[in-house]
């Protein structure tokens, strides 16, 4: 599949990429799912337990998606350098990733232990105080499981470099089966609500970094470390994971900040609103998911492409993914449409924030069947590419210019609830899809260097 010249054709098949982006599509399936549990389960305690852990999932899921980010920097060069032929320099790269990302876990964690009020006060001010309670002793248990969920991104993305997704679903079905078995004891058996949930996912976690730690020493792992000097940081390999990872870390965790100020403002408009945006959010990771899953396989494709210098091989798999993904998103989020009120009345919510949450849904599918793909899927394809910088400009200006101020208009200048908050989302999705279909044909994504 890959060559060990420079600027040599590589082909890669369908075959391959089915066997990549189905355990993809399970993995990610997975990973909602354990959400969407923790929301149905935590529902049954009360709005304010749901709101709570609502808020304080905003701020973990900006942590993931920085985590996210600098795991996708190591996946870039790993994958590069396989399309080149060069696995030694793959090797050292995989320890440089993992030392880098516990290093980054541990001093995140440690911040929001010491410091889980004031972070919480700072950015929701104006939440009733059963809300904060539970969001503080949800954002403290889970605080720990950040360095175990350092390895397992970690070694997710190594093992996707070279096109096996297999390890990180089958591990991902593990931690999600134990989340929920440990949900359904400490919420239902022990009556121990949002501290139950927490402990659920910290242990899940911690599972996870084990069984990853064991795979990435077994003989599965083509890019096993041989020496434990492969761990000592090295600004070689460190600075060419940050070039693609910093940038994608800013656009994350600016992503994320700015959905945090967005939900800040949902807090305003009442109990109902935050369960309504959790519940609503929750539901909509499920038809997100095949085209998600598409994208991240862009990044493992499109990496060996560039490693190997065939930008006619990249072109073709840009626009044959992309065609699958739009196909996938057609078909999720039309079943998503139908299907909504059904999805919501699971939720133990009031007849107010259920009517919220089908609304905000429906309005979803309308929105996003034209765009989403370009808006999420395309900008990985140029990421593999190298070109971090400018998904990073977009990312960040449309959702300060689009998204935030658009919100800020629409609920507070307009009245129009939470229905305001979305449409500013959806205006967000179509500057970033217009601007990124249009680099895409401007080929400047081909230029770049990343190893």
């Amino acid at each position: 599949m890959t060559s060990q010249s420079k600027t040599s054709t590589i082909k890669i098949d369908n075959k391959f990429l089915v066997k990549l982006i189905i355990p993809l599509v399970l993995e990610q399936l997975l990973a909602v799912s354990v959400g969407f549990v923790d929301t149905l389960m935590i529902s049954t305690v009360g709005e304010y337990a749901i709101s709570g852990v609502a808020l304080v999932d905003n701020i973990n899921r900006l942590v993931i998606q920085v985590l996210a980010a600098f795991a996708t920097g190591g996946l870039v060069v790993a994958s590069q350098y396989i399309g080149r032929g060069s696995k030694e320099e793959s090797r050292e790269c995989t320890g440089q990733l993992i030392s880098l990302m516990l290093i980054l876990t541990s001093l995140l964690a440690a911040f929001f232990i010491i410091f889980p009020r004031p972070i919480l006060t700072f950015i929701f001010s104006n939440v009733d105080d059963k809300v904060m309670d539970a969001a503080i002793t949800y954002l403290l248990v889970t605080s720990f499981s950040y360095p175990f969920l350092a390895v397992y991104n970690s070694g997710s993305a190594i093992f996707r470099s070279f096109g096996n997704s297999n390890v990180s679903m089958k591990i991902s079905l593990i931690m999600n089966l134990i989340n929920v078995l440990f949900n359904a004891i400490f919420v239902f058996g022990f009556n121990m609500g949002v501290l139950g949930v927490g402990l659920a996912t910290l242990i899940s976690r911690i599972f996870a970094c084990l069984i990853m730690t064991f795979y990435l020493n077994s003989n599965m792992n083509e890019l096993r470390i041989k020496k434990i000097s492969s761990f000592i940081p090295k600004s070689t390999y460190i600075g060419k994971i940050l070039k693609i990872g910093i940038p994608s870390g800013v656009e994350n965790g600016m992503f994320q900040v700015g959905k945090l100020m967005v939900v800040g403002m949902v807090a305003t408009l009442g109990t109902s609103a935050i369960a309504a945006n959790s519940v609503s959010y929750q539901i909509i990771d499920f038809p997100n998911l095949p085209a998600s899953s598409i994208g991240i396989a862009l990044i493992t494709i499109i990496g060996q492409c560039m490693g190997a210098g065939d930008i006619k091989e990249a072109k073709t798999q840009i626009r044959k993914l992309m065609k699958w993904a739009y196909i996938s998103d057609w078909i999720s989020k039309g079943l998503l449409f139908v299907f909504a009120p059904q999805i919501v009345g699971i939720f133990s919510m009031s007849q107010e924030a259920s009517s919220q949450a089908v609304m905000v849904l429906r309005s979803f599918f309308i929105a996003a069947i034209l765009i989403w793909p370009l808006s999420f899927s395309l900008p990985n394809a140029l990421r593999a590419a190298g070109d971090v910088k400018f998904t990073m400009t977009i990312s960040i200006a449309s959702m300060w210019v689009c998204r935030i101020l658009a919100s800020y208009i629409l609920v507070f200048k307009l009245n129009m609830g939470l229905m305001g908050v979305w449409i500013g989302m959806y205006i967000d999705w179509y500057v970033r899809g217009i601007s990124y279909v249009l680099r895409y044909l401007s080929n400047k994504w081909t230029s770049f260097k990343v190893i």
